[in-house]
């Protein structure tokens, strides 16, 4: 081959290949640019999709409030009715949250007791005011209808599908059974009764004792502490009052910060 003719074929090589490095370069170009597009609309989509799921969470986060609220507030109400102040509910809460967590309940279960534990006496918003607020002892015809409370307040939660009104229906039914399996409505006993219930029922009993009622006067801290050891294993779970006499100090700042004015 001439050099004029190998000339020309490396003249028609570089045509080609200049074409082809054009070519190249143009359609990475589009490739980049749609890429570019493509980008930016998945991180729109995400933008859009991480606000929709922080609206969820808000929400969500707004709807377990509101039960919480309507929870402690229907409690207060059931209280209310036998002339006991919502810090009766307020206390019963703190125990109870507290028993739950010495006792080696998950974090979420004590604070969901927490949550359900002022609904123990639901039931009485069923009960008569004549019998609920009578000043005296009750008759057996009459002490019979108050412990109805306990089944009442059990079927107006029963049915729920929700965890905390669920534990709630619990803590309503069991608060009043005893360990020694003498209480009501079931006499069920020993730990054949819900722990819900078992704590729930050394709460609610503590704060009761130490308040003044229609009924009773307040009782001072001796002589509910001797109750207590009296009850151990009878009214109460064993283990139950031993922890509360373990953290005293604990339970006795409760009631200091939520006493009744």
């Amino acid at each position: 081959m001439s050099d004029i003719a190998l000339i020309e074929d490396l003249e028609s090589l570089k045509s080609n290949f200049t074409t082809t490095i054009d070519k190249i370069t143009k359609d990475l170009k589009r490739t980049h640019k749609i890429m570019e597009r493509s980008d930016r609309q998945q991180r729109k989509e995400y933008d859009e999709l991480q606000k929709q799921l922080q609206e969820v969470k808000a929400l969500k986060q707004e709807i377990e409030d509101t039960q919480k609220e309507v929870i402690f507030t229907m409690g207060a109400i059931g209280e209310s009715r036998s002339k006991e102040t919502g810090n009766h509910v307020k206390r019963v809460a703190e125990y109870s949250y507290l028993l739950a967590k010495y006792y080696g309940l998950s974090p979420k279960e004590c604070e969901m007791l927490k949550q359900a534990s002022p609904m123990h006496d639901i039931g009485k918003v069923a009960i008569p005011d004549a019998i609920l607020n009578k000043p005296g002892r009750f008759d057996a015809d009459e002490r019979a209808i108050m412990e109805t409370h306990a089944q009442l307040g059990y079927d107006m939660l029963k049915h729920s599908n929700r965890p905390l009104l669920k534990m709630a229906s619990i803590v309503a039914y069991e608060h009043h059974e005893k360990y020694n399996g003498t209480g009501y409505p079931n006499k069920t006993k020993g730990e054949d009764i819900h722990i819900y219930g078992r704590i729930t029922a050394l709460a609610d009993v503590f704060d009761a004792l130490g308040s003044a009622r229609i009924y009773k006067e307040a009782w001072d801290d001796e002589r509910i502490f001797k109750m207590f050891k009296e009850e151990r294993g009878e009214h109460f779970d064993p283990k139950l009052v031993d922890i509360f006499f373990d953290n005293l100090d604990s339970f006795l700042k409760i009631r200091d910060t939520l006493k009744d004015v």
